[in-house]
């Protein structure tokens, strides 16, 4: 099982060194003169490009062959979750190096549409087919994958017949309260998120796991149930906060959840990151922008993505199941300055 990978300059670093939107680093090197962005704002974006040494998607690929083959990415969701587009481009990046293209389709878990388009994608001789799940879970694969050769994607089947890649969930909630604890915590309490969600569960077994490690109880008063969103971190915090004694750290079970948590401890006059740390878990963009900025655990989609297209041009694919590390992110937010 992997617990590191390499991690890639993208678009959105660029986009971020140079001050603009991501729209406007496309545009700069797209070469769009039409485009009414000042020579400034170009050289900037340029700079970036050059001082974090990106390289943009196909970048050292081989020279395009005539007939590009065929990846099918099978998604039940996209529209819900900022990760399914960071997948969608990893499988992008690492297809066309190969002269692939890619065929994405949304399905909502309509089992004769999946049929469908797998049917279609066998008549077209697709080199190979990724399954995706939005939520990280066990599932029942469509009987027509059976034609092609094919990947699971944030997820699994329980027979373990396919190849697949999730995230270390575990391992990141144990990172992440690892870090609060090598900065002196020792009451770390947990936001979770809705019980039946499998990544909430492992991200509070990783919590449970870092504790046990440092000799610190498990304190089921300091857990407390959100829902993924800010209103739940937001009453959880405020729950949290006038239970008797107060948390040294507040672990969210993901980055919406933290934001609800900042809001809650504003409202108590409490600093986070001074009086209470927080950690959160994705780093989503949100996480850079928040007041200190986000201590997190990076999902990562973009590798699960391009993992999943050398898995199915592999020549020999051995049926593997992986777990891909969850890197952690210090900003400001998981220290303590005051009390």
């Amino acid at each position: 099982m992997a617990e590191s990978t390499k991690s890639r300059v993208t678009m959105k670093d660029v986009a971020l060194k140079a001050g603009v939107s991501q729209s406007t680093v496309s545009f700069v090197l797209n070469g769009l003169e039409d485009m009414r962005i000042s020579r400034e704002t170009r050289k900037r974006v340029m700079e970036a490009v050059k001082e974090l040494g990106y390289r943009p998607r196909g970048a050292g690929r081989p020279p395009k062959a005539a007939g590009a083959g065929v990846i099918g990415l099978m998604f039940d969701e996209i529209a819900t979750s900022p990760f399914a587009a960071i997948s969608i481009e990893g499988v992008q990046e690492a297809a066309w190096k190969a002269n692939v293209i890619v065929e994405v389709v949304m399905t909502g878990g309509d089992a004769e549409y999946e049929a469908q388009v797998l049917k279609k994608w066998s008549g077209d001789n697709a080199v190979g087919v990724i399954y995706g799940s939005i939520l990280t879970r066990e599932l029942s694969v469509p009987e027509g994958m059976g034609r092609h050769r094919g990947v699971l994607l944030n997820c699994n089947d329980a027979e373990k017949r396919w190849a697949s890649i999730v995230p270390a969930e575990r391992r990141g909630g144990e990172v992440a309260t690892a870090a609060l604890i090598a900065e002196g915590h020792q009451r770390i309490a947990f936001i979770s998120g809705e019980p039946w969600m499998e990544a909430s569960d492992q991200r509070m077994e990783g919590y449970e796991r870092a504790l046990r490690a440092a000799r610190i109880p498990v304190d089921p008063s300091l857990i407390v149930e959100g829902n993924f969103l800010p209103s739940g971190g937001r009453a959880a915090t405020l729950k949290l906060m006038r239970n008797g004694r107060r948390p040294d750290a507040i672990f969210c079970a993901n980055d919406l959840t933290a934001v609800g948590c900042y809001e809650a401890l504003k409202e108590l006059g409490e600093m986070p990151g001074e009086t209470v740390a927080v950690m959160g878990y994705d780093d989503q963009e949100i996480a850079q922008h928040l007041s200190p900025s986000l201590s997190t655990v990076l999902l990562p989609h973009r590798e699960m993505g391009q993992w999943c297209v050398e898995q199915l041009l592999q020549t020999e694919r051995p049926v593997v199941q992986e777990r891909l590390h969850c890197p952690l992110v210090l900003r400001d937010s998981h220290r303590r300055t005051s009390v």
